[in-house]
């Protein structure tokens, strides 16, 4: 093992699939976090082609100017899998065949009740000085080339996620050496309700580069994530003063941190006020259900819900009445309001969403363009009576974009229904076009 302290590292991705976009690269990210977490700095990120003499290049290059390199891919059986002799070529070394690796490999099959393909003796083999790691949920083994005062230590691991994480964990993690004198300490703050650059002028000089810490965001499907990072000593004392500050700037707007989500906080504030839920879709589909339902536990909560995505289902399903759609179109403050109101009767959950909306490419006009949705918030009150908060939004995205922003703004909306001092009319979302709040009541039972 060597004696090499890691400050920094680069990471390698190998594939042609990668390069070429056919499959996401989600081992990278991965891999950078958990580096980070120990406190050595990720320099930099690489995808590569199955090109042996590119690799080899890569690797060359980074062992003169990283602590650390970690590569996934390309160590299967076939000749396009070429990472074990890339790195033989990189260090000027000789492949061998590691016996015990082989044997490691035809136990694997054996085990699965086939003979050894001869075509995967190629796993067996490893550069001159190398160590192969094991790997129990596949036929690849990992490698491991020790460095020097000179040459990074190089690790390569399987690329398929479930083989690469726990060999991560059982070979690489207890052989990092990072600086006994350095420590990166992130923290995540969410936000939903305001565009990254809405964030960004509410934060001000807090996102200057040159500060310790330092605080950058990101977006995604309406999200922002605010990411809170200190270098050095003392990082949890100084991370709790800077995350108050962003809070206090951002205020309501923040919704949770770390691996909290928008689904998991309200259904945290449902569970909390002792409430239940339904949902009633139309242009989404089902996604809002299908989200409530990626939190485990969310079935003491979450009852069910519509996916009413013809106007026959509108009036059946949820009894939205027929002079509703003749008179103002299912895409429709007065569809959204009776499709929620409509769903908290038929289910008997103290609270409903609806969504109804054109998600595209057709279907649009001038009045109610592609990207156009309702979302109305149902809130069961006392004598039968509902609590509706309607909005309209212009979503500008392609027809999947639609569908996921509109399901981040009705959990939004109904987030802000359940906070106590969200105010009469709850915060100016972002992308709001027209909004209503109105107390209805709701139909008989059937």
């Amino acid at each position: 093992m060597s004696d090499r302290v890691h400050r920094t590292a680069a990471v390698l991705a190998v594939g042609d699939e990668i390069v070429r976009g056919e499959k996401l690269d989600t081992n990278s990210s991965w891999i950078s976090a958990r580096l980070t977490d120990r406190g050595i700095e990720v320099v930099e990120h690489a995808t590569l082609a199955d090109d042996q003499d590119a690799i080899a290049r890569a690797i060359g290059d980074l062992c003169g100017r990283v602590d650390l390199v970690i590569i996934t891919g390309g160590l299967g059986p076939t000749p396009d899998d070429l990472t074990r002799a890339a790195i033989a070529q990189a260090v000027n070394r000789q492949l061998i065949e590691d016996k015990d690796a082989l044997d490691t490999i035809r136990t694997w099959f054996e085990r699965s009740g086939h003979p050894m393909p001869e075509l995967n003796r190629v796993q067996a083999l490893k550069p001159e000085g190398a160590a192969h790691l094991d790997n129990p949920l596949g036929t690849a083994p990992g490698l491991h080339l020790p460095g020097d005062d000179r040459r990074s230590d190089v690790f390569c691991l399987p690329g398929p996620p479930r083989e690469m994480k726990p060999m991560f964990a059982s070979c690489v993690a207890p052989a990092l050496n990072p600086p006994p004198d350095h420590s990166i300490t992130t923290r995540l703050i969410h936000t939903v309700g305001l565009g990254e650059s809405s964030v960004a002028e509410r934060l001000g000089a807090l996102m200057d580069r040159d500060r310790n810490p330092v605080v950058g965001t990101t977006a995604s499907g309406g999200i922002v994530t605010c990411r809170l990072r200190q270098t050095g000593e003392n990082a949890l004392a100084t991370l709790d003063d800077l995350e108050r500050e962003v809070r206090h700037r951002l205020g309501l707007y923040v919704f949770g941190s770390g691996e909290q989500t928008i689904q998991s906080t309200v259904l945290d504030l449902l569970r909390e006020r002792r409430m239940t839920l339904a949902v009633v879709e139309s242009c989404t589909g089902g996604g809002l259900g299908a989200t409530l339902t990626t939190v485990p536990g969310s079935s003491d909560v979450f009852l069910g819900g519509w996916i009413t995505y013809s106007d026959r289902m509108k009036r059946r399903q949820v009894r939205v009445p027929t002079a509703v759609i003749e008179s103002d179109g299912e895409v429709s403050r007065a569809c959204a309001e009776a499709m929620a109101v409509g769903g908290l009767a038929e289910s008997g959950a103290s609270a409903c969403v609806a969504i109804t909306g054109i998600a595209g490419p057709g279907g649009g006009t001038d009045d109610k363009p592609v990207g156009t949705v309702w979302i109305c918030v149902a809130i069961a009150g006392e004598e039968a009576r509902a609590k509706l908060d309607a909005r309209r939004f212009c979503f500008p995205s392609d027809r999947a974009g639609v569908r996921r922003v509109s399901v981040i703004w009705a959990l939004a909306m109904l987030r802000l229904s359940l906070l106590p001092d969200s105010g009469s009319s709850g915060l100016a979302l972002a992308c709001e076009q027209e909004s209503a709040r109105s107390v209805a009541p709701a139909p008989p039972p059937a």
